[in-house]
């Protein structure tokens, strides 16, 4: 296949899925068209089609970009961490954003989480999405236990359901109630606190003299 091809392709994917974005946002997941994907793109429907067989598989190619950009940002926050006294800390601090960005991907994916409890194929898929995201932040907990000299006492994947479920707890909180600051403070307070009730402190050898 010639690398021309291949790199128009790319280009045509990639601004296919900054307009959907930007249409999901604007409009919803099921208020926004192919038709208006399309002419924000400034592409064809054939266009479309040609790299997606719908709404549903463009959500989920952003869904993996989005899970992407964050396990980066997590081992960013976990390189810039190890320094710390307080690892655990500075390590919330470090990923907790909520800016314009986030606000935007927190309405399309929380959108598409409530269609997807209503329709069993799609909730199979998101679930699919969802593990892999959950297997990546659960490696990443374990290496932030270990910046700590700590060790986690319950499954890893179900601490980061725990996370998950807090995050985006607050994230609804800090969006619906921006100026409150308990709404902030909530993951800060609440990340911590967590990993502490779920963790223990390692034991080395050397411990014991």
């Amino acid at each position: 296949m010639p690398k021309d091809w291949t790199h128009r392709r790319e280009r045509t994917r990639a601004r296919l899925l900054e307009a959907a974005l930007d249409a999901f946002a604007e409009r919803g997941f099921h208020g926004a068209s192919i038709e208006n994907i399309c002419e924000k793109a400034g592409f064809t429907r054939g266009a479309f089609y040609s790299n997606f067989s719908g709404k549903d598989e463009l959500f989920f190619a952003l869904f993996d970009a989005s899970s992407d950009q964050l396990i980066t940002q997590l081992h960013a926050a976990l390189e810039q961490c190890r320094a710390s006294p307080d690892p655990v800390g500075a390590f919330i601090a470090l990923i907790d954003d909520k800016g314009p960005d986030q606000r935007r991907w927190y309405l399309i994916s929380t959108e598409f989480t409530l269609y997807a409890i209503r329709e069993p194929k799609a909730a199979a898929v998101l679930a699919e999405h969802d593990a892999r995201l959950r297997r990546e932040a659960a490696g990443v907990i374990n290496e932030l236990m270990s910046i700590a000299d700590r060790e986690l006492i319950i499954d890893t994947e179900l601490v980061a359901r725990l996370a998950t479920a807090l995050r985006e707890g607050a994230a609804a909180q800090v969006y619906v109630e921006p100026d409150a600051v308990g709404a902030r403070m909530l993951e800060r307070l609440a990340f911590p606190a967590m990993l502490r009730a779920f963790s223990q402190p390692v034991h080395r050898p050397s411990d014991r003299h």
